[in-house]
């Protein structure tokens, strides 16, 4: 197949969409398929564009196919604020669209198969949908993230008024032009088929965790997280990954507080680390500054993933209340591979929380605790029952990584995934 793909994240970002497109693509590539990628230069979460890519605006690598089994990647620029405020936002999304729009126009004499299109960011829908039908080809629209809902529901921009009729008219409208929607969690595709999606044009297509590379340490094997930082006999709890709006980083500090000396559930054994990168990280920095038990580490290479995650006894996975089913956190796939429990904010019947108690459509062991979003108390009740029970903690860790292998394997995904791009290509016979 000939598949141009489009979307603003991209490898080497090593965290969020960027990572998943990276792979997907690469994947494609090395299975044969003549894979072309339009991009920006990597920049997140850190909202600040790798040094190695900055003073040229356009650039493509692999363009002489060195390496048949990889993409050809064509990087575009954009517009990146310091600071990601609302309306700054919008302008770095609207950005890379117009950043890419001569390259994406030439993409059409390519006549690519399947025009492959991820949001966010959903400006680039209609570039997509035009390439598509001046190439003759199939669309796809795969969504990480409902950016323009989040967009509200959020307070990132103003709820309600015309602004808000029209951004999500605008949504429906071009999000119906697509021969495929996909989305990366169920209760993400019942939203999408609320947006006027066909039944039969949708299609469930999750993140994935490589297994083999993220997986349960032997307990006897040292971590070499835990040698560096002094942690050996400490009981860590880990929070890693994008640190955003969207996270409820703003629970860390004062559950951190809780187990410090003189907190409500003071534990000396107890110790939190926090690793990542985000417009948030400069606030939970001061706000965690004077306490002994939290380290914070920068954004850790993919080689040291998995003794990273594998450093964690309990993981963290804070969210706020009104990103729920709006995004589907992406690090909850390595946490749950990692064979380690899962603490989640969430309210019942979203997401994360049927994939962590286990009460979803597939009913499964549950993977770890989940109490209602923004509820403090019931955190940190939550975490003192783990911390102090050890048997639990390994029951709910073992089912963690049982469920990774059964749904999220990175190699049944991406087969699934390219079945279905297969489907698209193939010409419709009728009886």
């Amino acid at each position: 197949m000939r598949i141009l793909i489009y979307g603003i994240n991209y490898a080497p970002e090593l965290t969020g969409i960027g990572k998943y497109t990276g792979e997907m693509s690469s994947w494609l590539a090395a299975r044969g398929h003549d894979v072309r990628v339009v991009t920006a230069p990597p920049y997140y979460p850190a909202w600040s564009i790798r040094e190695d890519y900055r003073g040229k605006l356009y650039r493509t690598e692999n363009a002489a196919r060195q390496n048949p089994a990889e993409p050809v990647v064509y990087r575009t620029p954009l517009y990146v604020p310091a600071v990601p405020t609302g309306l700054k936002r919008m302008a770095h999304l609207f950005s890379f669209m117009l950043g890419s729009l001569p390259v994406m126009l030439r993409q059409a004499a390519w006549q690519p198969e399947i025009v492959f299109t991820v949001e966010p960011t959903f400006f680039c829908a209609p570039l997509a949908l035009l390439v598509a039908q001046a190439s003759g080809a199939a669309s796809w629209l795969h969504v990480q993230d409902f950016e323009v809902d989040a967009a509200f529901d959020l307070g990132l921009l103003p709820a309600e008024g015309p602004i808000h009729a029209l951004a999500l008219g605008l949504e429906k409208f071009f999000t119906r032009a697509f021969t495929r929607v996909s989305s990366i969690s169920t209760k993400m595709l019942e939203r999408a088929l609320t947006k006027g999606i066909p039944a039969h044009h949708a299609i469930f297509f999750p993140n994935w965790v490589d297994i083999d590379a993220v997986h349960p340490q032997d307990p006897t094997q040292t971590n070499s997280f835990r040698t560096e930082l002094g942690l050996e006999d400490k009981i860590i709890l880990l929070y890693s990954g994008n640190m955003g709006a969207k996270q409820g980083l703003e629970l860390l500090a004062p559950l951190a507080e809780a187990f410090a000396p003189g907190g409500a559930y003071a534990n000396p054994r107890v110790h939190f680390l926090f690793c990542g990168d985000g417009a948030f990280r400069p606030q939970l920095e001061a706000l965690v500054a004077h306490y002994p038990n939290v380290t914070l580490l920068p954004l850790q290479p993919l080689a040291r993933l998995n003794d990273l995650l594998n450093a964690a006894d309990i993981h963290l996975l804070p969210q706020r209340a009104g990103a729920a089913d709006l995004v589907m956190p992406s690090k909850l796939t390595g946490m749950l591979s990692s064979g380690r429990p899962v603490i989640a904010t969430a309210d019942p019947g979203t997401q994360v929380a049927q994939v962590v108690a286990g009460d979803g459509l597939v009913p499964h062991l549950p993977c770890g605790l989940v109490v209602p979003a923004e509820d403090a108390s019931a955190l940190h009740a939550a975490t003192a029952r783990l911390i102090a029970d050890a048997p639990l903690r390994a029951t709910l860790g073992n089912a963690a990584r049982q469920y990774a292998i059964q749904h999220l394997g990175k190699q049944q995904v991406l087969e699934a995934l390219e079945r279905n791009l297969l489907d698209l290509c193939r010409p419709v016979t009728h009886p």
